[in-house]
């Protein structure tokens, strides 16, 4: 893992490129859509500034990839020769590979096991465990579809990408926050000025 500091800076270069795209072609913009381009060039700066090394970060960039009108973003902030061998990653690492299906048949079927194994072990302690596990259950389908390409993970590299993510989404709000005391200051020393 980089140091926070690296990580920092590498970001807030990639995405002030973003931010030049974005401002060159916002003259006939909505605010809707700024904003919606201003997340989009923070996103991959940060997916970007990880190297694709994440699963996460492949995701977020492949996504962001899809749409037409994306793609010269992403590409300009990544760079020609790191955007194709980002692509070429995704492409060689398909990550539908890790998803598990599973048929509702043999869940209820191995549920109506329990039940009637239940009947003669003690039932509080196996409704707890049932209770619990669909709880578990629920909490990991959440968190699947709150990180970038989580839908396609197993449960421990869930956790280990998580947590990388929620690491780098600290480092961005760090950033942008760093940015907006910055530009307030700023104003407020033109203003006395005046």
């Amino acid at each position: 893992m980089r140091a926070p500091n690296s990580l920092k800076q590498e970001f807030l270069k990639k995405w002030k490129s973003g931010l030049q795209i974005c401002s060159s072609c916002s003259k006939n913009m909505s605010i809707f859509e700024r904003k919606k381009a201003i997340k989009l060039s923070a996103d991959v700066a940060m997916a970007s500034a990880r190297n694709g090394r994440t699963c996460w970060s492949r995701a977020l960039i492949a996504n962001a990839s899809k749409n037409d009108n994306n793609k010269l973003l992403v590409e300009h902030i990544l760079g020609n020769s790191e955007f194709q061998r980002l692509n070429k990653i995704s492409i060689m690492r398909p990550t539908m590979s890790n998803k598990r299906v599973r048929c509702k048949k043999i869940l209820k079927r191995s549920c109506g096991t329990i039940r009637r194994v239940s009947k003669r072990v003690v039932p509080q302690k196996i409704l707890a465990s049932c209770v619990a596990k669909r709880l578990s259950t629920k909490r990991t389908q959440v968190l699947k579809s709150l990180v970038p390409g989580g839908e396609f993970m197993d449960d421990v590299s869930l956790i280990e990408e998580t947590l990388d993510y929620i690491m780098s989404l600290q480092t961005q709000i760090d950033v942008m926050r760093s940015l907006a005391n910055a530009t307030e200051l700023v104003l407020r020393s033109k203003n006395e000025q005046w």
